[in-house]
């Protein structure tokens, strides 16, 4: 089958987070099934040389947009099977960023119609378009509104994938007619329109024919209000047509048999040599060198919906506890300096590293014997599947794909890979974490509960199977 896979980023060429990840490994995975699957991004300046300068140049035309008409580069790379395609504008894509500009629903409303006319350049006319969050929402009315008919997409089916509806793309009511070439017809409450503005998301919710996000779990909490950011009545509506699919993670690239980031290498029969990771971790971070000391990590964005204000909350009662904690991320400057508070308070025994670093992710992950994650919400999450493969036992609260992935442990049956907490409250995620200690005492049980961990599978194969089964049910589907 033929599939065009539109996102706003990709690994490895450009990423701010988990959809760069699934951008990378999903359609790698479904090549190998035998589909013809093509990605396109934007040509971010801010992809290195070591990638442009692979990159074939195709071709270039003029997109003609209602108020003006743009420059649009295509160029092409392959790897693994995959044809990566890049739409190239200096215009919006020459930054320092990704995200964040003035313009940003300029930026992408101009992405989704060069997506389109660029699938009318090349000599690949797909079955399916698979859109992925709100950057690429709007490909779905402008399609049905000024491509359908065309007769090379008379039997393209579009499907759109949210991995988070809290951010939705909302901008003013002028890019509805001025940039993204759409009549006042489509700026109504159940099409574009949301409270007088144009909501991207809402675009691709409204306008495709199936939609899939990013969890089991996360679908069934979709039909709450306390989830769905403002849309519960459109998505209650379209909610036959919605299917949750967990994300996986890429088991070639994360392996920490062959990762040559991290200071030891190691699988399940040599799991000794996580002390050796955690040992050269303490001395780069410069905590106090220990082999034996509970080691528990975080990897995320410092913000409100990661659990950063229940662990803030019960932090000096957690370092009562005979542990270490270190922390790699950034975000909101009220967390940002709690955390460089607590590190300067418990120096030797908390690191908090306020940048991201992917080389430190992987070092962080290896030498760790924890890995929290107290999240409010959590669509998927890749960190606490990362986590299992380098041995590193998730806590998570049971909220979308930690619900899905994490089997919390059992002392009846001795079953599972890790621990969890329902409720959205500091001391359930203390105790829980408490409970985690216990067993890391007990060095036969904490074994077993590593093992289980590190032999769950979290790759793409089951997932890339079920979202080979929506291809095929959404391209011979009956569209009205």
């Amino acid at each position: 089958m033929k599939i065009l896979f539109v996102t706003s980023e990709a690994a490895p060429f450009i990423k701010t987070g988990g959809l760069a990840d699934v951008a990378a490994s999903l359609p790698k995975a479904l090549a190998d099934m035998g589909h013809d699957i093509r990605v396109i991004l934007p040509l971010y300046s801010t992809i290195s040389l070591e990638h442009r300068n692979r990159f074939e140049f195709v071709k270039h035309f003029h997109l003609r947009m209602p108020k003006m008409n743009q420059y649009v580069g295509i160029f092409q790379y392959q790897e693994d099977g995959v044809t990566y395609y890049f739409i190239d504008n200096e215009h919006y894509f020459a930054r320092s960023g990704v995200y964040g500009y003035f313009d940003d629903g300029e930026r992408f409303a101009y992405f989704c119609r060069a997506v389109l006319d660029a699938a009318c350049e090349l000599p690949f006319h797909p079955d399916i378009i698979h859109l992925n969050d709100w950057h690429t929402g709007p490909i779905a009315p402008i399609f049905k509104d000024q491509y359908l008919m065309r007769p090379e997409f008379q039997s393209t089916k579009l499907i759109f994938t949210i991995h988070n509806l809290k951010y939705q793309g909302i901008f003013p009511y002028d890019l509805l007619g001025d940039y993204l070439g759409l009549s006042d017809d489509y700026f109504t409450y159940d099409k574009l329109e949301h409270f007088g503005n144009v909501n991207f998301m809402k675009a691709g919710l409204s306008f495709a024919d199936y939609i899939t996000t990013v969890s089991k779990t996360y679908a069934e909490e979709l039909r709450y209000a306390y989830y769905s950011e403002g849309l519960h009545s459109l998505l209650l509506h379209r909610s036959h047509i919605i299917r949750g699919i967990v994300n996986g993670i890429d088991y070639d690239y994360y392996d920490p048999k062959t990762d040559d980031q991290i200071f030891a290498k190691y699988d399940f029969s040599t799991i000794e040599q996580k002390k050796t990771n955690k040992v050269e971790l303490q001395k780069l971070l410069h905590l106090t060198v220990d082999p034996e000391v509970a080691l528990i990590a975080m990897v995320t964005r410092l913000v409100p919906n990661k659990g950063m204000d229940l662990l803030s909350f019960i932090f000096d009662e957690l370092m009562e506890e005979k542990v270490q904690f270190v922390l790699l991320g950034n975000g909101d400057y009220e967390y940002e300096q709690a955390f460089s508070h607590f590190a300067a308070r418990y120096q030797g025994r908390v690191s908090s590293n306020i940048f991201f670093s992917n080389v430190l992710a992987q070092k962080v992950y290896a030498a760790s014997d924890m890995f929290l994650m107290p999240s409010r919400f959590e669509p998927c999450g890749l960190g606490q599947m990362i986590a299992m493969r380098y041995g590193s036992v998730p806590i998570v609260r049971e909220t979308g794909g930690l619900k899905d992935t994490v089997q919390a442990y059992n002392r009846f049956t001795g079953e599972g890979t890790g621990f969890s907490f329902s409720n959205y409250n500091a001391h359930e995620l203390l105790f829980t974490i408490k409970d985690a200690l216990y067993y890391y005492r007990d060095q036969k049980t904490w074994r077993e509960i590593v093992r289980q961990a590190m032999l769950a599978d979290h790759s793409w194969a089951e997932s890339a199977k079920q979202y080979d089964e929506v291809y095929h049910y959404v391209k011979d589907m009956t569209v009205e």
